[in-house]
């Protein structure tokens, strides 16, 4: 499935960049006229695929803590690292079971108040994935480079 694919090449670079960060105190900075660090926004990440693709779709049981991926701070690159892997797993374990008549069935719950499949919901939290990824990538570059 491209899908999932694409999926986990997002969340190795998600991890790539994380390990970039020369220690783990800069991964919890945040710049002058930023909302989120690096660190948050991996947490966000993280939580955001657990919560729409493995609680809604997988049926993982996991309960997001979305205050949490914000509020976090000072935790290792470790720590983050480890959350990706868990969203990495629960991502390619559900997606790869999902079939073709789930991918076009209605996603359970609405984006943006309008009802869509599941392959156009998937479609949105990838775009998710990429944006915030790119955040991440560009902190990096423009702090510590």
């Amino acid at each position: 499935m491209a899908a999932l694919f694409q999926f986990e090449n997002h969340l190795e670079q998600l991890k790539t960049e994380v390990e970039a960060f020369p220690n783990d105190a800069c991964l919890w900075l945040i710049p002058k006229g930023v909302s989120n660090s690096p660190g948050n926004l991996a947490l966000h990440l993280a939580g955001n695929l657990q919560h729409f693709i493995g609680t809604l779709l997988g049926n993982t049981g996991y309960v997001r803590e979305r205050e949490l991926e914000f509020s976090t701070k000072g935790k290792s690159k470790e720590y983050v690292l480890i959350e990706i892997e868990k969203a990495k797993t629960v991502v390619h374990d559900t997606l790869d079971a999902l079939t073709e008549v789930q991918l076009q069935a209605t996603y359970p719950v609405e984006f943006k108040g309008k009802s869509v499949s599941t392959s156009v919901a998937l479609s949105h939290l990838l775009a998710h994935l990429s944006y915030h990824n790119g955040q991440i990538n560009y902190l990096r570059r423009m702090l510590y480079e």
